[in-house]
């Protein structure tokens, strides 16, 4: 016989924290973009507005976000009835695919600026910003990964991409500085447009990343080890203490629901085999699933027949 999935998986809403974090990241997004769009525009300067390009982008993603938490909150109805955690990855997904245009699209542009002969923006006015840029791109990173929740560890993700922009923006501005006070104003010229290749080529990785993880949780593939070698230990250990013939655990994570399902073969010397039994050592493994930082969907059957749990 087996269980229905445990109905703690169908609840939890979200809790309004991820969402005010996001709302947080939009608006400082948006000041970003702003800020960046019109400062590089004014010097001339390819490198900041990409910075702002990057900025507005992450604006419109975080309001995504923000919007796939509301959708997750409504938990599970007719229409979802394992819930809508899968509108978690999708959205990381969706993030990705973006942030990976955008720096290819970069660093398209740079290499024009390269074969082009430069771009000479006004350096200290670019150093001010990028030193600007960096201090609130890095308080905004802090703030971001204080939670617990995907989508805003995946914000925070994206400030800290900011973050490393900008003090690379920091670096290179301060290397034209020294070229210009060096009386070498054509080779500052290239200063600009070889970091926009550089962290274009750079920030290219992150969005890969992201892109991978979240869709191993959209297609159900197994989970690290690391997160469900507890599981299977437990559930091992649970067919040792009862004698079960078998034990087949199988897990996966969707957004912030953890999958489980664990099928017990029953034989002739298991001292398990009355229902209140079975029962038992279904709140067993639900007690372990609680420590950890995940909503759960629990399976948990028993079988006397190996083809019906392989």
């Amino acid at each position: 016989m087996s269980d229905s999935p445990d109905a703690s998986g169908t609840g939890g809403a979200r809790s309004s924290t991820a969402t005010r974090s996001l709302l947080v990241s939009v608006v400082g997004a948006a000041a970003f973009a702003v800020l960046a769009l019109l400062w590089g525009l004014a010097i001339n300067s390819p490198m900041i507005v990409f910075d702002g390009l990057y900025s507005f982008v992450s604006v419109l993603l975080s309001l995504v976000s923000v919007a796939a938490v509301r959708t997750i909150e409504r938990g599970a109805d007719e229409r979802y009835p394992f819930g809508r955690h899968a509108w978690e990855p999708l959205t990381v997904i969706l993030k990705a695919v973006s942030l990976a245009t955008l720096c290819g699209y970069a660093l398209v542009g740079a290499v024009g600026d390269i074969l082009a002969g430069g771009k000479q923006p006004e350096t200290v006015p670019a150093v001010l910003y990028a030193l600007l840029a960096t201090v609130g791109a890095w308080l905004m990173t802090r703030y971001l990964r204080s939670s617990q929740d995907g989508l805003v560890r995946a914000e925070a993700a994206q400030w800290w991409m900011d973050t490393l922009l900008s003090v690379g923006v920091l670096l290179g501005f301060l290397l034209a500085l020294g070229l210009e006070a060096a009386g070498q104003p054509a080779l500052a010229g290239y200063v600009d447009p070889g970091m926009v290749i550089l962290f274009s080529a750079l920030f290219l990785r992150m969005p890969v990343r992201l892109f991978t993880r979240s869709l191993r949780e959209v297609l159900s593939i197994s989970v690290d080890p690391a997160l469900s070698g507890g599981i299977e230990t437990a559930a091992n250990g649970i067919a040792e203490q009862y004698r079960f013939e078998e034990v087949f655990t199988r897990v996966a994570k969707i957004g912030d629901q953890l999958d489980v399902e664990i099928d017990f073969v029953v034989g002739p010397d298991s001292t398990a085999r009355e229902v209140t039994e079975f029962d038992r050592i279904r709140q067993q493994i639900s007690d372990i699933l609680d420590t950890m930082p995940h909503e759960k969907w629990m399976t948990v059957s028993f079988t006397a027949e190996r083809r019906w749990a392989h």
